[in-house]
């Protein structure tokens, strides 16, 4: 009965917007109601802390930062890293980063022929442009 009540309860919660529609908050909230139907309260709080961890990776930039970057002419030097570039996995090291300049949260390179926004203190793709 209690994981019908909680489910019921999260369920509106997301029907009338109460729950921020964030990336963190989304996460944190789905992984709780899917983690109390799996594993009841345990599985709640550790689904939480999983959905709030997976929502904060695929947060995209602003729009500003997309602009910016798509108006930047490509290099003459084509980078080529062996795997495929995924939001939410980190680049190699060794590819050369150039910050945004209004937005020193986010950097950009040219990898694979493709325009990807990176975190530059992980390198980890935020989004992949082209």
């Amino acid at each position: 009965m209690r994981k019908f009540v909680l489910i019921a309860a999260a369920a509106g919660l997301a029907a009338t917007g109460a729950i921020a529609q964030e990336g963190t908050v989304s996460g944190a909230a789905g992984g709780a109601v899917t983690g109390a139907i799996v594993g009841g309260p345990i599985g709640a709080a550790v689904g939480g802390i999983v959905g709030a961890a997976a929502g904060t990776a695929i947060d995209p930039p602003p729009e500003r930062v997309v602009t910016y970057v798509r108006e930047q002419p490509v290099p003459a030097q084509p980078v080529v890293v062996e795997r495929e570039v995924v939001v939410g996995q980190p680049l190699p090291q060794t590819v050369v980063l150039t910050p945004v300049p209004e937005a020193p949260e986010y950097a950009y390179t040219y990898v694979n022929e493709r325009r990807v926004i990176v975190d530059p203190n992980t390198y980890t793709v935020v989004q992949v442009i082209d």
